[in-house]
């Protein structure tokens, strides 16, 4: 009996070494949270374009601001799409191209694209939007204190969020109103081929104001748009 017990005895601790090992190696194998949003950086700047939605569901009272952005946007860096501005106690839409480092607008109550300076609306270059450095993609890398949150549906996807503090003056890029001073919440929801689907940021965007959150969304990875100038 004792030879048999001692191969079940060895077997035994074989098999408790393999599960360890196993374990282990899942544990080593999950990524870190920065690794994951490093990765979407490098996917979002490396498409050839994608469609964009930055809005916040509301401004502070008598805030002129950006209230809305849609549009596609390559890394030329270009952008084509809409803007809806808050300004003069009204909002309006404006159909915006931005390239070759200028923005052209077509106002209220004109018909032609006019060079505007996003700067006068508190807005920012739409274009500055797709740059690797500066632009959207480098709010993931600027991120600190990353956690991974729960796993979210979206359809047949499955996303996974992390969430992290920003620096305000990685913020500036996005929104120019935003406090350089004052750190930011951002939730960032990441899909299965580690891209980037949504930002959630919330903090101070506008001064003397409270706190607003705005959503970017992002969509159609892979589209091709050529974006010319007017």
């Amino acid at each position: 009996m004792r030879p048999f017990r001692s191969v079940l005895a060895a077997g035994a601790a074989a098999l408790t070494l393999t599960l360890g090992a196993c374990t282990a190696g899942s544990e080593e194998a999950e990524e870190r949270p920065e690794d994951v949003l490093a990765a979407a950086k490098g996917h979002l700047d490396e498409t050839s374009g994608v469609r964009v939605l930055l809005e916040t569901v509301q401004l502070p009272p008598k805030v002129e601001g950006i209230v809305r952005a849609a549009g596609v946007g390559n890394h030329s860096p270009a952008f084509e799409g809409d803007l809806k501005v808050a300004a003069g106690g009204v909002q309006f839409d404006v159909p915006v191209v931005a390239a070759e480092g200028k923005v052209l607008a077509k106002l209220p109550f004109t018909t032609d694209f006019v060079e505007v300076n996003p700067a006068d609306y508190s807005a920012p270059d739409p274009a500055a939007l797709m740059a690797a450095e500066g632009g959207l993609s480098s709010l993931l890398t600027a991120a600190t204190d990353v956690e991974k949150g729960d796993e979210v549906r979206s359809g047949e996807d499955v996303l996974s969020s992390y969430t992290g503090v920003l620096p305000g003056d990685s913020v500036v890029a996005i929104i120019p109103g935003a406090d350089a001073a004052s750190d930011f919440a951002a939730t960032f929801t990441i899909d299965e081929e580690d891209r980037l689907r949504e930002a959630v940021l919330t903090g101070q965007f506008y001064p003397d104001t409270e706190e607003m959150t705005y959503t970017v969304t992002f969509e159609e990875y892979g589209t091709t748009a050529d974006i010319t100038l007017p």
